[in-house]
């Protein structure tokens, strides 16, 4: 018998588990490899990848994500943001999915989150797809093997794709659901075989109990300077807007490219991987990012490619635009063995513009910073989520909405004390559209915004001389080294300035119109930003 298959070993009927057939507990990746390729889960691709396809579902669900409504939670949760379920309705999802899941196989993975052991989440994942149970032992942080026998679940995640929910019977929206249960310890998710639910639970978990232990958790990546973890800066910013690539500099060491918490020790990862976009991923543009694709174990999702040679097509998003790569962060080369850094120097908040307004790169004093922040400025890109075809500007506050349980202003006001307690210099960066709106103008180079990014984090450009931006108030380098003066200044960009400043007026319209609900809840100097 193949170790780690029986339900005791993991201690499962304790939990409510029984009658499953077969119960793999924390296997190595050669083995779930091997478990998902005999499944039929998907295809050996070269140097070991394993290439799959997530279905219907190639992106989240936000819309089917829910909290279930209870006593000592409803008073602290953002129901504005957030779905509520009835204790009654989750109950009968789980009594359900239980018995769903008799006489199925399932793995097993007991992992972490949080690099720092004094806030770490201690969460067992338990997946019906052992593909899933790879990815996830990529995403989290593994625990010793000689502690695997005395680990005991703070929370346990059930992720059953083959399970359709009734939303009649289970107070749910669809046959797709991601129910959590804050009381009980659960979450439940069922309907999709997108694994990035599992991630993401794992951070709306976080982003709950976090800020009561005083520690801010970031939608961020992190990296900081060679031999000198003081030197660290953090990358605010949705998927899409290039937090994985732009924390990936060769020249930095790469503390983690999603997730983050900010104590009084410092900055830490709170994974233990990397979930990439690989949409026309370059070997030259980002050479360590597309080496994890043909490393053993990289996990890629909904990629196209050739049968005879296994060779993957980086340019062809038939399947989704979002497609992408998992791999522990021993992939990659100059990533953190620790994953801890010092408090941050530097902070970046991306944004994908697609009204083509915003500069390449701003300064923000501390409440502009506060604001943006809340403000969460950006364009949902196609793929991401279900249903985003083209992108889409929105407002996602706190650069994160989809996983926040508590109300913006609780974390604006983590950031907005931490800022002034440790100081950090804050950059607000567009990777969206320049010379036009989204059909019109084109792309942000990325040559020029990692130029801007390092002149900003190496402190170079802290001597640039800077215009004040007669729309939005924030400081913009008029000159920079490897950068075109022209690229600076937005409105020189495009062919028609009267259409310019029509976007421009427009955008800053949507921004105070969007900020109106943070007014009573913020500080003086922020207001003053919000109404200028």
């Amino acid at each position: 018998m193949e170790a780690g298959r029986i339900n005791e070993k993991c201690r499962l009927k304790h939990q409510g588990f029984t009658e499953l057939r077969n119960v793999y507990c924390n296997l190595l990746e050669p083995a779930l490899v091997q478990h998902a390729i005999s499944r039929g889960e998907g295809t050996l691709g070269k140097g070991g990848a394993l290439l799959v396809e997530t279905g219907k579902h190639t992106g989240r669900s936000p819309k089917d994500k829910f909290i279930v409504r209870t006593g000592a939670v409803e008073p602290h949760i953002w129901w504005e943001n957030n779905g509520a379920m009835e204790p009654e309705a989750f109950d009968r999802l789980y009594s359900d999915m239980l018995d769903h899941m008799k006489g199925r196989d399932y793995f097993v993975q007991d992992l972490y989150g949080g690099a720092d052991a004094n806030y770490r989440l201690d969460v067992r994942v338990i997946n019906e797809l052992a593909w899933h149970s790879l990815f996830i032992r990529h995403m989290l942080r593994r625990p010793n093997r000689s502690e695997i026998g005395e680990f005991v679940p703070q929370f346990t995640i059930v992720n059953c794709p083959s399970f359709l929910a009734d939303p009649s019977r289970h107070g749910c929206r669809t046959e797709t659901v991601i129910a959590l249960n804050f009381d009980r310890r659960l979450v439940l998710v069922a309907g999709s075989e997108y694994a990035g639910e599992n991630k993401k639970s794992v951070f709306t978990l976080l982003n709950y109990i976090l800020p009561g232990k005083g520690v801010m958790p970031m939608h961020c990546s992190a990296n900081h300077a060679l031999g000198n973890p003081v030197d660290t800066a953090i990358f605010f910013g949705l998927s899409g807007t290039g937090k994985t690539t732009l924390s990936a500099d060769p020249n930095r060491v790469l503390i983690g490219d999603d997730e983050h918490g900010w104590s009084d020790q410092g900055t830490f990862n709170l994974e233990g991987g990397c979930y990439a976009k690989t949409v026309n991923l370059s070997p030259e543009a980002e050479p360590e990012i597309y080496a994890t694709t043909e490393k053993f174990g990289s996990v890629i999702e909904n990629m196209v490619f050739n049968p005879e040679t296994l060779e993957l097509d980086f340019g062809d998003d038939s399947l989704t635009e979002n497609m992408r790569c998992a791999y522990p962060m021993s992939s990659v080369a100059n990533a953190s063995v620790s994953a801890l850094g010092g408090h941050p120097k530097n902070i970046v908040m991306l944004t994908c513009d697609a009204f083509g307004v915003l500069p390449p790169i701003s300064r923000l004093s501390p409440a502009q910073a506060e604001y943006h922040f809340l403000s969460g400025f950006t364009s949902k890109v196609a793929g991401t989520e279900r249903g985003v075809t083209e992108p889409q500007p929105t407002f996602s506050t706190c650069f994160g909405a989809p996983f926040l349980p508590l109300r913006p202003e609780v974390y604006g006001r983590l950031l907005r004390e931490k800022i002034a307690r440790h100081g950090a210099t804050c950059w607000l960066v567009n990777t969206g559209w320049t010379g036009g709106a989204y059909g019109e103008g084109s792309r942000m180079p990325i040559r020029s915004t990692r130029a801007l990014l390092g002149a900003a984090i190496d402190g170079s450009l802290a001597e640039a001389d800077f215009r004040k931006d007669p729309h939005f108030g924030f400081d913009v380098p008029t000159r920079v080294s490897g950068v075109p003066d022209l690229l600076l200044d937005p409105r020189r960009t495009w062919s028609a300035q009267e259409a310019y400043e029509a976007q421009a007026n427009r955008l800053v319209s949507m921004f105070a119109e969007n900020f109106r609900k943070y007014l009573d809840c913020v500080e003086r100097p922020v207001k003053a930003v919000a109404i200028g």
